[in-house]
């Protein structure tokens, strides 16, 4: 009786590891979860590998955390995988940000630098069999790198696409915007953020820092006016205190349904 009462709980125990080790109803599987030989069986040329981009040290005013980028690309990687079946690689946290540089946390690449490390990143996944790669963006300045890292993939047969963060879901920042203008901590990205990660957000500290400019965030008044940059005490660019979570309930959901389609066309477009 012992015996059988030990074998069934054994069983029981195997079960549910194998339960918290499966792969969601799309059939999605995050890498780093499995071990190679079962890589080797996901990933061939009808694979679409999703790695996505997000800062996990850069700036985004006094109200949000130095990781928000991080996070928005670890939510927009869950809410894909669950949808369509994908093979998500871990989120590359270093990249292009050169317009934060100046607040303490922050950290950039150069340029050259970010566009090889996604090119390298991706040839060395295609070796195994996957021609088709999202890049699953949510900066800005990473647009510069990812441009030509796309063209350099191609002359090799992968083809790559990314999200343009200022694109996809655009109809929808149209409908909710209430601020003059900002790309950065402000009205749009904070009610993302109330919407995905409510907790790390405080709207106490929430600021109207909209100071409009052709080049970089600077805290320095004199360089802004001398080198053209924006200038923002705060680090915002825009107006946070419009935040609401049902806006970023708004955007978000653009957003994934963008991505979703993006996604969609990858997979059907032919090789380069």
């Amino acid at each position: 009786m012992t015996r059988r009462l030990l074998a069934l709980i054994c069983a029981g125990a195997a079960s549910a590891s194998a339960g918290a080790q499966s792969s969601p109803a799309s059939g999605s599987v995050r890498i780093g979860s499995v071990a190679w030989p079962v890589a080797a069986r996901l990933l061939d040329s009808s694979t679409v590998v999703v790695i996505p981009i997000g800062a996990e040290a850069k700036e985004h005013g006094p109200h949000l955390p130095l990781n928000n980028d991080w996070l928005l690309a670890e939510y927009f990687a869950g809410r894909v995988a669950a949808a369509t079946r994908v093979v998500v690689y871990p989120t590359v946290n270093y990249h292009f940000y050169p317009s934060f540089v100046e607040y303490p946390g922050s950290t950039s690449l150069q340029m050259p630098t970010a566009r090889d490390l996604i090119v390298d990143i991706v040839r060395s996944i295609a070796r195994h069999g996957p021609r088709r790669f999202y890049v699953l963006n949510t900066g800005v300045s990473t647009l510069r790198a990812l441009a030509p890292a796309r063209d350099t993939l191609a002359a090799s047969g992968i083809l790559m696409r990314y999200t343009d963060i200022l694109q996809v879901g655009k109809e929808a920042e149209d409908r909710v915007r209430q601020q003059a203008g900002g790309t950065h901590a402000d009205e749009l990205e904070t009610s993302m953020m109330l919407y995905m990660h409510p907790d790390v957000v405080d709207m106490k500290l929430a600021v109207n820092d909209y100071h409009p400019g052709a080049g970089g965030l600077t805290r320095d008044s004199a360089t802004a006016a001398r080198e053209g940059k924006v200038w923002s005490r705060s680090g915002t660019f825009g107006n946070a205190t419009l935040a609401t979570r049902e806006k970023g309930r708004t955007l978000v959901e653009a957003q994934v349904k963008g991505m979703l389609g993006e996604i969609d066309a990858l997979r059907r477009a032919p090789i380069p």
